[in-house]
């Protein structure tokens, strides 16, 4: 199982990479593992919001379908949509060409309630 340093996450299993004001949202490897063959996926608009917490997507699996959760609010300014027609580049490199959206953020103090990479390996020690 991989946990990159350099990205935040929640426990909703979404990563973050934060540039600037811009985040870079994806799911995890132990999301996409936990999640099997993907399928499908369904990502918001250029253009539309989304909330902290909230879901902005849907992916679904051989096994389940699953909501996607925003870990930060904000505008978003470009959408993966190569994932659209290949959803299981999501299976083969979570961290970088399945990225997902990209998010103008609204507000950057978001990025700090967000868990690191060895938080987050401890806390998905605790769910298995």
């Amino acid at each position: 199982m991989d946990f990159p340093k350099e990205l935040r996450y929640s426990k909703e299993h979404e990563w973050a990479r934060a540039e600037s004001n811009i985040v870079t949202i994806g799911i995890t490897d132990y999301a996409q593992d936990s999640l099997g063959d993907v399928v499908y996926i369904e990502l918001p608009r250029e253009g539309s919001t989304v909330t902290k917490d909230e879901t902005f997507g849907v992916v679904e699996s051989v096994k389940a379908v699953s909501d996607l959760y925003s870990p930060v609010t904000g505008k978003v300014i470009e959408v993966n949509d190569a994932l659209i027609d290949s959803p299981e580049v999501i299976n083969d490199d979570p961290y970088g060409d399945a990225w997902m959206i990209k998010v103008e953020i609204s507000n950057p103090a978001e990025i700090d309630d967000l868990l690191t990479a060895d938080e987050y390996k401890d806390f998905v020690e605790e769910e298995k």
